[in-house]
């Protein structure tokens, strides 16, 4: 597997636990419709989230949120159109983008930015 396809998954995996310690119910990692995807679906307090994870493990390149463009946040909110359609209870939802960054010999940096929009 391609180092890009390691660091994201570790990323998803540890997004999954910082979600789950900051109050969060994971409900779905990897929801997968037609061609879109969503990193990680959770729930709290009423609220259905939807989560995008960016990892990196340099800063070379930027913050890992600044790879989130506007038609990954396009895919984000199909995906979702879609989830709400099968699961039509959910009144109220967000869309978060979670920034990781993964350092040699650091602890991981945690970045949630809540309710993005176009």
């Amino acid at each position: 597997m391609a180092q890009h396809n390691l660091t994201g998954n570790q990323g998803e995996a540890l997004a999954a636990i910082y979600l789950t310690q900051n109050g969060f119910s994971v409900l779905h990692q990897n929801w997968r419709h037609s061609r879109w995807e969503v990193d990680i679906i959770a729930e709290k307090d009423g609220i259905l989230h939807f989560v995008e994870v960016k990892t990196r493990r340099t800063r070379k390149f930027g913050h890992p949120e600044e790879n989130v463009d506007k038609k990954k946040i396009q895919n984000l909110i199909n995906a979702a159109e879609e989830y709400l359609y099968q699961q039509p209870q959910w009144k109220r939802i967000q869309f978060n983008i979670l920034s990781i960054t993964i350092l040699k010999d650091e602890p991981a940096e945690y970045f949630l930015i809540e309710d993005v929009y176009l």
